[in-house]
């Protein structure tokens, strides 16, 4: 059994602030060695596209493609792939997908104009992105959820076109992946990952085509090309490790929450999970079960070492304490197992995705809840939002000045413009005013 320890901490310590921060402190993406390799790999794919692609994809994923028609699939592909699961996974990406599915078209946003009384229209118009790329991270690891949370919002902005990569390290693809992608109705799936694979969306080969934005979740080397072609592209984050930070009052089973505590340590050793609690005593059972939990675990190892270096359970003098800690925070996740949880809603200013009440677990979020599981992480909530339909959608000004309207703008845009000393808008402004 893996030796388990996590920190405790007061919030009412002189010394919680700083305590505070050195828990929160998580190196970023940024590493001269990493970024070395993504230029040489993202310049190599911009000059020599396809060659490019395939010979990193041969050395990285151990594999033998000789030409482009290798890495690509279409949708009959993935109609098969979809065809060979087990019926009951089907069912349950079916239901996930249609909840995704509903939830985003609640963030459709439309298009507005106003009319002013001398006839001058103006308004918002709201466009689609043509083309987006979705990175799905592969291999033995197999996130189906990754693909429904990316593409579904994708297609109900009305995204023309939704491209997809995923790597296939020793030619293993995973058919719930690809099913996945059938029901989010991804146009073409290329079986590259990587640095290759972002700069092929970003800058397009001989046969991937460039996209307008990337999204989707990936390691190191995909993290750091993803933030070298931002501006070629857009993208949706840079993300760090999960997180989740739970306030309960002392009420719920400990074992509960504990468990909610190890489904973000199991993802990976740089996972954070923080507990606050009036209650020291559940506290302590929350650390009891903790141990217990944890042994029955097939990622023991890794939820082990997430705890123990970036766990913590705070003691908190009340729920008002444990959300101003919170909003510090800015979790990914924020669970409020307490009584009447909506009466909180709101204080809480920095979270990506709330959870209310004792029935609420988190990893219902991450699969089938609705709402997207792409979110800020690493302090980010305090600016950022969880992916969703806005992000493939663009909003153009509207401006139709009438006659009068010309006049009357023209007249105060000329004096402004004088003013900054810009003789030729001021002129071009005054060339639509016809009375003196």
């Amino acid at each position: 059994m893996t030796e388990f320890s996590i920190r405790r901490l007061d919030a009412g310590n002189d010394e919680f602030s700083s305590q505070l921060d050195q828990l929160l402190a998580w190196e970023s993406v940024a590493d001269q060695q990493v970024e070395a390799a993504v230029t040489e790999i993202l310049s190599a794919v911009r000059a020599r596209g396809d060659a490019a692609v395939i010979e990193y994809t041969n050395r990285f994923d151990r594999r033998q493609l000789q030409s482009a028609a290798g890495f690509c699939l279409d949708k009959p592909a993935l109609q098969a792939a979809l065809g060979r699961i087990p019926a009951a996974s089907r069912a349950a990406l079916e239901v996930a997908a249609q909840r995704v599915r509903d939830y985003h078209k609640h963030q459709l946003q439309s298009s507005w104009q106003y009319r002013e009384s001398d006839g001058t229209v103006l308004g918002q118009q709201i466009t689609p992105m043509e083309k987006v790329g979705i990175y799905v991270p592969g291999g033995k690891a197999s996130y189906p959820s990754s693909v429904l949370m990316n593409a579904i919002p994708a297609r109900v902005a009305g995204v023309d076109e939704v491209l997809m990569v995923v790597p296939s390290p020793d030619d293993h693809l995973s058919d719930l992946v690809l099913a996945a992608a059938a029901i989010a109705d991804v146009d073409k799936v290329f079986t590259i990952g990587g640095a290759q694979a972002v700069a092929a969306l970003a800058y397009g080969t001989e046969t991937v085509s460039r996209v307008d934005k990337i999204v989707g979740p990936g390691n190191i080397f995909v993290a750091s090309a993803k933030r070298a072609v931002f501006g070629q592209v857009a993208i949706d984050m840079i993300a760090g490790p999960s997180e989740i930070l739970v306030i309960c009052d002392g009420k719920t089973d400990p074992d509960w929450i504990a468990m909610d505590l190890l489904s973000q340590a199991e993802h990976d050793e740089q996972a954070q999970s923080i507990l606050l609690s009036p209650d020291a005593e559940f506290l302590d059972a929350v650390a009891d079960s903790l141990q217990k939990q944890l042994r029955e675990l097939p990622r023991e190892a890794i939820a082990s070492r997430s705890l123990a270096d970036r766990g913590a359970l705070v003691l908190v003098r009340d729920i008002q304490q444990a959300i101003e800690v919170s909003n510090r925070v800015a979790p990914e996740h924020l669970e409020v197992s307490v009584d009447e949880p909506e009466q909180y809603l709101p204080l809480i200013r920095n979270a990506g995705a709330i959870f209310l009440g004792r029935h609420t677990a988190e990893a219902l979020g991450d699969y089938c809840a609705g709402p997207n599981h792409v979110l800020p992480t690493s302090g980010t909530a305090r600016f950022s939002s969880p992916l969703g339909v806005y992000d493939f959608q663009k909003r153009s000004s509207i401006i139709y000045c009438s006659p009068q309207g010309a006049e009357t703008l023209g007249r105060v845009a000329a004096t402004l413009a004088r003013g900054e000393g810009l003789d030729a808008h001021a002129r071009s402004a005054e060339y639509r005013v016809v009375s003196d």
